[in-house]
């Protein structure tokens, strides 16, 4: 049997992984949000 296949899943916590997908995408729509109020404050 292969090495891999006795234990695919990782011993990490997910926590992490959710707060740091999260403030990913917060900060990706916030990016978004500040770009659009530019652009209609310029207008």
């Amino acid at each position: 049997m292969n090495e891999f296949e006795n234990n695919p899943a990782k011993k990490t916590n997910d926590v992490p992984h959710a707060i740091q997908g999260f403030v990913y995408s917060l900060v990706f729509f916030m990016v978004i949000f500040v770009i659009g109020s530019a652009i209609s404050f310029i207008n």
